[in-house]
């Protein structure tokens, strides 16, 4: 769950939650030691004094900061692209879940079970208890099994929505007339808010 003030990610509850964070992270040294560079060139050139003409003209140089770049996407893209694959990827669920949007609550119908749906609707910030958090909670919820995967398919009957669960790695949206898949597995037990 996010705390106030909260700098960095949730904790990370599935596997592909985990790829992503390694990712961020892989992506956020590279920006911040490109950032180093430039501010460490920058500030070179506004205090010294001294230049060097051929440096200026270099042939070199400008094959260096040609490649350079070219590289550095190269080993951005590479992990990016390996992340979007496994997040695709759907290898014999266990259980499916579908998701139907509305204009104020969800439903949810476990379609391997006949007769199992359920509408999900927020819970009004007056009826809240001590410790329960506005906005988040409802009084249905969706209880899945753990390490197992989950294949949810999402959809909307009347505008657009998101379906998320930021500590699982998932935002879907759902759209009315368009049947979108996605899958989960969770390595632990937990209450997820989305």
């Amino acid at each position: 769950m996010a705390y106030p003030m909260q700098l960095g990610f949730q904790d990370a509850t599935s596997p592909i939650m985990e790829e992503l964070l390694h990712f961020h992270d892989h992506t956020l040294m590279i920006v911040f030691l490109i950032s180093s560079l430039v501010l460490y060139i920058i500030s070179l050139m506004l205090t010294t004094k001294l230049t060097h003409t051929s440096t200026m003209d270099a042939q070199e140089v400008e094959t260096v900061w040609t490649i350079l770049p070219a590289i550095i996407l190269i080993l951005i893209a590479l992990p990016s692209l390996r992340i979007l694959y496994m997040m695709d990827e759907i290898n014999n669920p266990s259980l499916t879940v579908k998701t139907m949007g509305h204009q104020w609550y969800w439903s949810y119908e476990y379609t391997d079970y006949e007769d199992l749906s359920f509408d999900s609707y927020m819970i009004p910030t007056s009826e809240l208890k001590p410790g329960e958090l506005r906005l988040l909670e409802v009084d249905n919820r969706v209880v899945l099994p753990m390490e197992m995967t989950i294949r949810v398919l999402v959809s909307s009957e009347d505008v657009l929505h998101s379906w998320a669960v930021p500590s699982l790695g998932l935002k879907t949206d759902a759209i009315p007339g368009r049947l979108n898949q996605t899958t989960l597995m969770s390595t632990r037990p937990g209450l997820y808010y989305g």
